[in-house]
């Protein structure tokens, strides 16, 4: 089952509408997020590293909202998973604990 608001319509034009040009701006924002995140992991100096880390906070922001504003418009859906899917999904990663070092954090 789809989990979706109603699309909102755009024009069927050669020229990128707002749609394209929302999906553009999340996909980017999506990398840079990424690309930040993998920045933070490596960064030595201190206050590189803050600097960064308020760029990073500034840059999800941006992307959930676009996120949220396109799925308010109809123009991002997701798919409702079914119970068994879920405890598929929970079985498999469950037995990834044991591969975890230091299990008595864990429990």
């Amino acid at each position: 089952m789809a989990i979706q608001n109603s699309e909102t319509q755009v024009p069927k034009t050669p020229q990128m509408n707002e749609r394209d040009f929302l999906n553009d701006m999340l996909t980017t924002e999506k990398h840079m997020t990424s690309s930040y995140s993998t920045f933070l992991h490596e960064a030595s100096h201190q206050q590189l590293y803050q600097d960064a880390l308020q760029i990073f906070t500034e840059t999800q922001n941006c992307q959930r909202e676009l996120y949220n504003l396109m799925f308010r418009k109809g123009w991002y859906k997701l798919e409702q998973a079914d119970q068994q899917q879920l405890q598929q999904a929970y079985q498999q990663f469950q037995g990834y604990t044991s591969q975890f070092p230091y299990q008595q954090r864990l429990q």
